[in-house]
C-alpha cells in the first residue's frame, strides 16, 4: 500500500476505532450502573470495553505476522495506561482515593500477571506453565467479580477474611433504574455489537496502514507498536480514567487501570505465547516488561496510601512513562 493510501486509511481507522470504543465503553458503564454492579466489576467491564482497540490491534498484528508490533502494542499500552489513567487523573483532580481492600486485591492480580509474563519472556518459565499460572489467578478473580458481593459474603471465611472479601467485592451502587423493556435491552445489545464490529475493522486497517507507512518511511516496527498504536488505541482508557477521577470514583478508576493492563497481558501476550503464535522475544521486550512491572509496583505504592495519591504522585508516574519512551527511541 502506498503512503498516499495508507496515511488517510490510518487516520480514518483510528478515528472510527476510538469513536466506536467510546460508545462501547459508555454503554457498558451505563448498563452496569443501571444494574447496580459493584465498582470492581464495573471497572473490569469498562476496562474490557476500553481495551477493545488495543486487544484487536495486537491480535490483528499477530495475524499479519507483525510480532514486534503486537508485543509493542500490549506493553506500550499498559505503560501509557498507568501514566494517563492514574497519573493524569491524579494531576487533574488533585487527589485519587480508592477503597484500600479493592486496591490490595487488584495489586495482587496485576503484579502476578505481569511477573509471570516477564518470567515467560525472560525464559524462566515455559509458555504453557505461564498460561496455567495466569489462569490460576485470573479465573477465580473473574468468577468472584461476576458472582458479586452476595456470593462473597457466603464464603466460609474467618471474620477478618470475610470483611476483606466483602469490602473488596461489595462496593455496590444503588440500582439506578431497571432496563425498561426487552426492546431497550435489545437496542443496547445491538449497539454494543455494532461498536465491536467497527472496533475490529478499524484495528485491522490501522495495523495494516501503520506497518506499511513504517516500511515506506524506514521506521522500526517496534516503535509503531509501542508508541504510535499503543498511545492511540489507549486514548479511550485515558478518557475513561480521567472521567472516573472527576466523578470521585477512585475504586473504579484503579480497578479499570489494573484490569485493563491485566486483560492486555492475558489476551495479547499470555494466550498467544501459550498457543505458540508469538516468536522469540527480544531483549528490549524483556526490559519493557520489567519496566512495566516497576511502574505497576510504583503506582500501587503511591496510590495505596490511606489518603490516596495527589498531583506529585501522578506527575512521577508520567515522568516514568516519558523515560520509558526515551528508552524505546534510543534502542530503536
Amino acid at each position: 500500500m502506498t503512503p498516499a493510501l495508507a496515511a488517510p486509511l490510518f487516520v480514518a481507522s483510528i478515528a472510527l476505532m476510538l469513536l466506536a470504543s467510546a460508545v462501547f465503553a459508555r454503554r457498558l458503564d451505563h448498563i452496569g450502573l443501571r444494574l447496580g454492579l459493584p465498582e470492581a466489576l464495573l471497572g473490569l467491564l469498562t476496562a474490557l470495553a476500553a481495551d477493545a482497540p488495543e486487544i484487536s490491534s495486537a491480535i490483528s498484528a499477530l495475524l499479519q505476522h507483525e510480532h514486534a508490533v503486537a508485543v509493542g502494542v500490549v506493553v506500550g499500552s499498559n505503560a501509557f495506561n498507568i501514566a494517563a489513567m492514574l497519573g493524569l487523573s491524579a494531576v487533574v483532580t488533585a487527589r485519587v482515593r480508592g477503597r484500600h481492600e479493592a486496591l490490595e486485591l487488584e495489586a495482587f492480580v496485576g503484579l502476578w500477571l505481569v511477573a509471570v509474563t516477564l518470567a515467560v519472556v525472560a525464559g524462566g518459565l515455559g509458555a504453557t506453565t505461564g498460561a496455567v499460572l495466569v489462569a490460576a489467578v485470573a479465573v477465580p478473580y473473574v468468577v468472584l467479580l461476576a458472582a458479586g458481593p452476595r456470593f462473597a459474603r457466603r464464603l466460609p471465611l474467618g471474620v477478618a477474611e470475610s470483611r476483606f472479601v466483602r469490602r473488596s467485592f461489595g462496593e455496590e451502587h444503588r440500582r439506578a433504574r431497571p432496563l425498561d423493556s426487552h426492546r431497550e435491552a435489545s437496542r443496547l445489545a445491538a449497539t454494543l455489537l455494532a461498536a465491536l464490529v467497527v472496533i475490529v475493522a478499524g484495528s485491522v486497517g490501522a495495523v495494516r496502514s501503520a506497518t506499511d507507512l513504517a516500511h515506506s518511511w524506514s521506521v522500526p516496527q517496534a516503535l509503531v507498536g509501542v508508541i504510535v498504536l499503543a498511545i492511540l488505541t489507549s486514548l479511550p482508557n485515558a478518557w475513561t480514567g480521567v472521567r472516573f477521577g472527576l466523578q470521585q470514583r477512585g475504586s473504579a478508576l484503579i480497578s479499570e487501570t489494573l484490569n485493563s493492563n491485566s486483560i492486555n497481558i492475558v489476551a495479547g501476550l499470555s494466550v498467544p505465547a501459550a498457543l505458540g503464535t508469538l516468536g522469540a522475544f527480544s531483549g528490549l521486550a524483556v526490559f519493557d516488561l520489567a519496566w512495566l512491572l516497576g511502574m505497576t509496583a510504583a503506582a500501587l505504592v503511591l496510590f495505596g496510601k490511606r489518603d490516596g495519591a495527589g498531583r506529585t504522585a501522578g506527575a512521577f508516574l508520567i515522568v516514568l512513562y516519558l523515560a520509558f519512551l526515551a528508552v524505546q527511541i534510543a534502542k530503536s
